[in-house]
């Protein structure tokens, strides 16, 4: 499956989610989309970073922000690719605090239940 593909595969699963649900993680995400290995994982974080780079374009909350990593958070790149487009912790604000808020703003516009 091509990049493009995959990704709209991925947000279109997203929106199936209720708001009431527990925020997948890469693994779980991989499994719903049936992807093998080798470089599943990898497969499916190169598709939320060009969720993000589309969400950025159009003004939306970053539906990558629903999936979570390790800890219950996203990964490094997470961060990193919200901060190429202009987003992320402001002065002052701590990277769980953006992160929270992101996840909120993601829910509400997303996941209506």
């Amino acid at each position: 499956m091509t990049g493009a593909g995959l990704s709209l595969q991925l947000r279109a699963h997203l929106l199936t989610l209720s708001p009431a649900d527990p925020l997948p993680s890469y693994a779980a995400l991989a499994t719903a989309l049936a992807l093998t290995p080798p470089g599943r994982i990898a497969q499916v974080t190169g598709a939320l970073e060009a969720s993000m780079a589309q969400d950025a374009a159009a003004g939306r909350p970053f539906i990558a922000a629903l999936v979570t990593g390790r800890g219950g958070r996203p990964g490094r790149g997470f961060f990193e690719t919200a901060r190429a487009h202009g987003r992320g912790p402001g002065p002052g604000e701590s990277a769980d605090d953006w992160l929270a808020a992101e996840i909120a703003r993601a829910r509400a516009h997303y996941l209506r239940g």
